[in-house]
């Protein structure tokens, strides 16, 4: 379930990276990609609806260039690949600083794409972070980043570049908030309840420590939307699309799950209180009775939120 660095809505999983092995957010998210694809499967509805959101108002008569930035193992770029398939082609251009994620989304862009080259795929190793970014990285009309701008020191200055990306007329998303992501049931028989709320609460803490931790951070004191006025972009408005996965649930939910709460427990480490570590213990261990991955009532529900603007 959604590691995401914030994990501040969506699936199950991991956060879209964008750097180099461990990067200046001290992540290192070419080890992440197993994950990373986990995450991919359970978002693979979001994801569609999404590109199609986005890809269908670029004008007909346009071949579009669409720019994937922090692209992780591929999910979205899958998802904008097929949609520009489905209206004749375009270009599918997918941007990321970690080496080992660009040939994960590119081959799983490939596979998708079983041989159809009417959708051209290019890849651009290139850090989001770094001043002179936007150099080999064709203008484009729409630039789909997500949950990575919140890893930049300066993310009112990363929304200014991936704006300068925009052709005129084209458009900027960033999939950044939402709802958190909800899996496991108030009471679970095993320790106190409301286990998740304090894993949660952890988690947004640990994200707060996360950017105090980046060299050279900035705060960015307002929302997501303001940020891209600020950046100079026009017709600002935002959609949220649905993730859901009611139980009982699939092997799938149930590997997420159990994947999630490993991640999790593992990144707030020694923060969480003695009674709440023994809980998780007794829920990841496959082998018992209270595995969390054995139960009928976890599920995945959560919410992402997407900003855009016009250039």
């Amino acid at each position: 379930m959604s590691a995401h660095s914030h994990e501040q809505a969506g699936t199950p999983g991991h956060p879209h990276p964008h750097g180099h092995g461990h990067t200046h957010d001290g992540i290192d998210w070419a080890a992440m990609i197993g994950d990373l694809r986990r995450d991919d499967a359970m978002s693979a509805d979001a994801d569609a609806e999404i590109a199609r959101r986005l890809i269908g108002p670029i004008p007909a008569d346009t071949e579009p260039t669409v720019l994937d930035i922090g692209a992780g193992a591929g999910g979205q770029s899958v998802a904008f690949a097929r949609e520009l398939l489905a209206r004749g082609g375009g270009r599918l251009v997918i941007v990321d600083a970690v080496p080992e994620l660009l040939e994960a989304a590119q081959q799983a862009v490939k596979v998708a794409l079983d041989g159809d080259d009417r959708v051209r795929v290019q890849t651009v190793h290139a850090d989001a972070a770094a001043e002179d970014f936007g150099a080999g990285i064709p203008a484009a009309d729409l630039v789909w980043a997500s949950r990575m701008v919140h890893h930049l020191p300066d993310q009112q200055a990363g929304a200014a570049r991936l704006a300068g990306l925009l052709r005129p007329g084209g458009r900027l998303a960033l999939a950044e908030g939402g709802l958190p992501v909800r899996c496991l049931p108030w009471e679970l028989g095993i320790g106190a309840p409301g286990l998740q709320d304090r894993l949660l609460a952890l988690r947004d803490a640990g994200f707060a420590q996360m950017r105090a931790d980046i060299t050279g951070a900035i705060s960015m004191p307002y929302g997501w939307n303001v940020a891209l006025s600020r950046a100079g972009l026009t017709e600002v408005t935002s959609f949220s699309v649905l993730t859901d996965h009611p139980a009982p649930p699939s092997q799938a939910v149930r590997d997420s799950v159990a994947a999630w709460l490993r991640g999790l427990s593992e990144r707030i480490g020694d923060r969480i209180g003695e009674d709440d570590r023994a809980t998780l213990r007794a829920l990841l261990d496959p082998a018992a009775d209270t595995y969390i991955g054995a139960r009928e009532d976890i599920y995945i529900l959560g919410v992402t939120t997407v900003f855009l603007g016009r250039r």
